[in-house]
């Protein structure tokens, strides 16, 4: 495997990873500032909203493994 190829796979893996973190991030900071808002003693949103965003991001990650490499 060529120094371009591993560079572009390494590129490609960290811009899947930041997303990752990042829809994580989202969801996290949304989950507590709508939990924030209701006066519900139970963080039902902290809770729901990361585990929906690591399902969307998993789902988008396999999409993109299964795309073909150019």
């Amino acid at each position: 495997m060529s120094s371009e190829n591993k560079n572009r796979d390494l590129m490609r893996y960290a811009g899947l990873g930041s997303q990752m973190m990042a829809t994580l991030a989202v969801m996290t900071w949304l989950g507590w500032y709508l939990d924030s808002k209701t006066s519900w003693d139970f963080p039902l949103f902290i809770i729901i909203l990361p585990l929906v965003g690591l399902i969307i991001a998993l789902w988008q990650l396999i999409k993109a493994f299964n795309k073909p490499k150019k």
